[in-house]
């Protein structure tokens, strides 16, 4: 990675998680079709790939500066890596969560977590709790932005079992979670100057459907699924139209937008990109609830990866 970022103070740069493909990887063309100034970082766990979108990037987008990162964000020690080089490099302004699990399967990871719970909420808020002192430390406000679902589902998700070890809906959990977890760490950091917002990007077609469906039958429903944009405007469909909230982020004060609030990618049948806002719903004591908790989770694993 080369350190040609004249400023960190001044220079803008995006961390995308996922960013090699998908919907993290159309954010990472959009920021820099809009601004060639600012420093993208491709966080990603298959570095052939992320280099390989990274050559991409700089073949077309000349001049720009495009950076690597190797993390998985369902290995908890990995993560710490990551934040550890991030704090190294000094470049953090923005992180977007841009790559989850959509199926609803789920498994045991080496820490002995949920995958699904780990990778869509665990591993992105130890990143997290790791830049904090860097990210509070900015010019600017920092803009945490992460990627909630339509499938976000309040009755999936319990207390009781975070991880959603019972029952059939990790996913769902894991993306109520999040929505959650938002709303706790702005009254915990806003303060700091770190602001946290959740977003939809609607439905995709991503490597990620296919595991739901083969990509013949999504190619064959497009017609109908766009016209289905009258009642349904999250049919997004293309990775360029789910990143439309990731972007809308970038040049905006993240200070004086609701942070109580789920931003949606949306689309209308013309193909017209907007957004639509939503009241994030939940009860009073919850969110901050399954914070404490996480963090209780977090120090365990700091003492068991971190020297210091």
């Amino acid at each position: 990675m080369s350190d040609s970022c004249p400023s960190t103070t001044d220079c803008k740069v995006a961390v995308i998680t996922g960013g090699n493909a998908g919907i993290g990887l159309a954010l990472a063309e959009r920021l820099l079709t809009a601004d060639q100034t600012v420093r993208v970082c491709l966080a990603c766990r298959n570095m052939t790939k992320a280099d390989a979108a990274q050559k991409a990037l700089q073949l077309s987008h000349p001049g720009s500066h495009v950076d690597t990162l190797k993390i998985d964000v369902s290995d908890v020690q990995s993560v710490y890596n990551a934040a550890d080089e991030l704090k190294e490099r000094k470049v953090v302004h923005m992180i977007s969560t841009g790559e989850g699990l959509l199926m609803q399967q789920d498994s045991t990871t080496k820490d002995g977590l949920r995958a699904v719970f780990t990778t869509n909420v665990f591993g992105h808020f130890v990143l997290l709790k790791e830049l904090e002192d860097l990210l509070s430390k900015q010019s600017r406000p920092a803009t945490v932005v992460w990627t909630s679902s339509s499938n976000a589902k309040k009755a999936a998700f319990s207390l009781d079992d975070i991880q959603h070890e019972n029952g059939y809906e990790p996913y769902a959990s894991s993306k109520y979670a999040v929505d959650l977890l938002s709303i706790a760490i702005n009254q915990e950091l806003n303060s700091k100057g770190i602001y946290n917002h959740v977003t939809n990007p609607g439905l995709v077609m991503t490597n990620m459907t296919n595991n739901i469906m083969p990509s013949w039958f999504w190619s064959l429903f497009i017609p109908i699924l766009i016209l289905f944009r009258i009642v349904s405007p999250t049919m997004t469909l293309s990775p360029y139209n789910g990143a439309e909230c990731l972007f809308w982020f970038f040049n905006k004060d993240p200070s004086k937008i609701d942070v109580d609030k789920k931003y949606h990618s949306s689309a209308t049948v013309l193909g017209n990109r907007f957004l639509r806002q939503e009241k994030l719903t939940y009860e009073k004591d919850v969110p901050m609830q399954l914070y404490k908790k996480l963090v209780a989770m977090e120090q365990t694993y700091r003492r068991k990866y971190k020297r210091d």
